[in-house]
């Protein structure tokens, strides 16, 4: 069994081999993927959303992702596994940015750390990686700017955006990043982006020719009925198959059918 490890998956990029990602937030979950054969397993400020039940992901805090992290580490063999810098753990200074990449890695087990922003984060991306680090950058839609954005918004659309991020995506490459997120922007824009630097992309919303994928594993089982944004494919529908395994459940309490002679002890 092969470890996932940074330069690995850098590699799939040089053999033309598609990078495949989910988030985790706990260890049955990671345990899963990893058995699945997902390359990468992120815990993302995403569990400000799906676990915490918030409307962003802005409230997350750094000891949220440390908990979450060590949790999905015990649930892994094979996967590699990144950590979210969650809003304000990084932004203040790269001193700042170190050390709390430091905590991800020794108090949550994690192997490489993912922040968001372009041009700006060259010198934060600089610092983490000369400590031996791993990063993985994120441009494009970074859920942590949304209300600087105005929202979930598709980026990249105008020529000065493009442009941003372009320059953005080399600055990260040049910086020291191992691989590089590309979220919401416009799929001709993702290809540029892609062939034009040698670390390998992870697109969500940007289309085919990224280097690898990644969703958020609740939104690919169809756990949440209402969330169903353009770039979403769900595999399964777990909503319903959870509603009705609970109504079940539910119903054969009441009626004294469960627990049966076969789910008791004897005497």
């Amino acid at each position: 069994m092969k470890k996932i490890t940074a330069p690995y998956l850098k590699e799939m990029k040089k053999k033309g081999e598609k990078i495949t990602a989910l988030t985790a937030y706990d260890a049955t979950f990671a345990r899963i993927l990893d058995e699945a054969g997902v390359e990468v397993i992120l815990v993302g400020d995403s569990l400000g959303m799906v676990i915490q039940g918030r409307e962003t992901t802005l409230q997350v805090t750094l000891e949220d992702v440390i908990y979450h992290t060590r949790a999905v580490s015990r649930g892994i063999k094979r996967a590699h596994l990144v950590a979210d810098m969650p809003f304000m753990s990084y932004q203040i200074s790269p001193e700042q940015a170190l050390e709390s990449a430091g905590r991800l890695i020794k108090e949550g087990f994690a192997e490489a750390v993912k922040l968001e922003g372009g041009v700006e984060r060259a010198e934060t991306i600089r610092k983490i990686t000369s400590a031996g680090i791993p990063v993985m950058g994120h441009i494009g839609l970074t859920p942590q700017s949304v209300h600087k954005f105005g929202g979930y918004r598709v980026q990249g659309r105008d020529e000065e955006q493009a442009r941003y991020l372009l320059e953005s995506a080399k600055a990260i490459e040049e910086a020291g990043a191992y691989a590089l997120v590309l979220e919401s922007i416009p799929w001709p824009l993702a290809k540029k982006i892609t062939e034009s630097i040698s670390i390998p992309t992870i697109g969500i919303g940007a289309g085919k020719y990224t280097d690898g994928q990644i969703l958020v594993i609740y939104d690919l089982l169809g756990m949440d009925k209402e969330f169903n944004p353009r770039f979403l494919k769900k595999y399964a529908d777990l909503h319903t198959l959870i509603t009705e395994a609970v109504g079940m459940y539910i119903k054969e309490v009441k009626e004294e059918i469960f627990p049966d002679e076969n789910h008791s002890f004897e005497g």
